[in-house]
């Protein structure tokens, strides 16, 4: 097996390709080889330029040690030393893997730890690669963490469950490292080490970050774990409580917003309306114009907008969607859904989820909403966010709703360049945000209408910015 991992650099970039070798530790000009679980790893550079850099990871597995005193599972001696387990052995590859970038994959950089810091824009080639499912399996473990991914097949025959996997994004390299580390022998369902406590603590170390948002956590857990119970639930619950503290500091991050935001009242004697409950009422107010009944909440958190549809009959089913298992277990007992009744909960759903893997469960819905929801995603997850949704899921109107940076030159409290909560992973200036939506239009089909939202200043805006997304509902029918 092999795993080939090249960097890209342009002549505007603060950096060349070849820095690729401060990166792993390895000098482009030599060839490193070290033994690993029953084989060799070596580490060559098959490409070195300016503009582009592929360092290439080779496992050579020795057939007769791998199975010596080891498999229990064949039914005669040929049969042991003659098979293809060697050159899909998926979980040793994640063993030189570790041996050979360990240094990498905890991030560091002797010389150029800048650099090591940066998201960059990087592609990994696997193959082959043995794989317990189909072309879609691959895909649901690569596409939620925000890649590109295509699959080959390798085999004559549909049957066949050998692959080549290329993916790239705009990461850091620690992070490339530590998630092909964890998912390949998810692939495989097979891994050739003990498996215990030290296992949890070890996918922990490496994925938790990662792994607590997955929509496919449970069976990565349980794949990796080799289908221990006992420990597959340690993990699950460690994962879980990781995912409920990240909805707490969303929750908090939300609470600040609220704080900063400012307040509108045009009208003496009115009483004030904060910009997120104004926010809130033009989204419900641009679903009962275009006359859905069916409306995804993107992002639901606790529920504020699903508050608003459920005032109105003409919401015949809402469905919340959110990555928090704390959002989504506060959203159903705010709306009673235990004691609610058969039609309440025919009517109201909710459901644990990622805006970045496609679910065919989120089709079928007339209307989409993503309020102050799209800022909190990495930027290298958007193409995902867009085909899933856009593309995948593909309702009627879809209305998004996103701060405008160029508004928070008007905050006190933000210095040049801070985005308004601490868990954005970016803020769009108009101009962005136009840019992003005609994207979309040209991609996807859709037409766009954008409006401010909230009080204009002549310079800078309106606080915050809302784009609605219409495409003909026969369209989406026979799509």
């Amino acid at each position: 097996m092999q795993l080939e991992i090249t960097l890209t650099a342009a002549a505007s970039d603060p950096y060349v390709a070849s820095d690729l070798g401060y990166l792993l530790h390895k000098n482009p000009a030599r060839v490193f080889t070290r033994a690993v679980a029953s084989g060799t790893a070596t580490v060559f550079y098959s490409e070195n330029t300016a503009a582009r850099c592929t360092a290439t990871l080779y496992v050579d597995v020795d057939p007769i040690a791998l199975v010596r005193g080891k498999n229990k599972q064949t039914t005669g001696l040929l049969d042991q030393y003659v098979n293809t387990r060697p050159y899909v052995a998926n979980s040793i590859l994640s063993v030189a893997i570790n041996k050979s970038f360990a240094q990498s994959m905890a991030g560091k950089s002797k010389d150029r730890q800048a650099l090591a810091d940066l998201q960059l824009p990087f592609e990994a080639f696997l193959g082959p690669v043995a794989c317990q499912g189909d072309e879609e399996f691959v895909l649901s473990l690569f596409e939620p963490l925000g890649y590109t991914c295509s699959v080959t097949s390798l085999g004559d025959d549909a049957d066949s469950n050998l692959y080549s996997i290329k993916i790239s994004a705009t990461i850091r390299l620690s992070e490339l490292l530590n998630q092909i580390y964890v998912l390949i022998p998810v692939l495989d369902n097979s891994k050739h080490w003990w498996v215990d406590q030290d296992e949890v603590e070890n996918l922990l170390n490496k994925g938790a970050h990662w792994l607590a948002q997955h929509p496919m956590r449970e069976v990565i857990t349980r794949r990796a774990l080799k289908h221990r119970r006992e420990l597959a639930d340690v993990l699950l619950e460690r994962l879980s409580v990781l995912d409920d503290d990240k909805g707490s500091d969303e929750a908090r991050n939300s609470n600040a917003a609220a704080i900063s935001e400012p307040v509108i009242s045009e009208t003496s004697g009115v009483a004030p309306v904060r910009l997120h409950d104004q926010r809130l009422d033009r989204v419900a107010h641009l679903l009962k114009e275009h006359s859905v009944s069916r409306v995804l909440d993107l992002g639901c958190g606790e529920g504020k907008l699903i508050s608003r549809l459920l005032k109105t009959p003409q919401f015949t089913k809402i469905m919340g969607v959110d990555p928090s298992l704390r959002s989504l277990r506060r959203a159903r007992e705010r709306f009673y859904l235990e004691d609610g009744g058969e039609a309440l909960n025919e009517r109201l759903q909710f459901q644990l989820g990622s805006l970045t893997y496609a679910d065919r469960r989120l089709r079928g819905f007339d209307a989409a909403t993503l309020v102050e929801v799209i800022e909190h995603i990495d930027t290298n997850r958007l193409v995902a966010l867009e085909r899933s949704l856009f593309g995948d899921a593909r309702p009627g109107l879809i209305i998004v709703t996103t701060p405008n940076a160029d508004y928070n030159a008007l905050f006190q409290a933000l210095s040049a360049g801070e985005f308004r909560h601490e868990d954005h992973r970016f803020e769009w200036s108009r101009d962005e945000f136009k840019t992003w939506c005609q994207k979309i239009e040209q991609e996807y089909g859709y037409r766009v209408a954008i409006e401010p939202l909230g009080p204009v200043d002549e310079h800078h805006g309106a606080p915050s910015q809302l784009a609605s997304f219409t495409i003909d509902t026969t369209e989406v029918q026979t799509a």
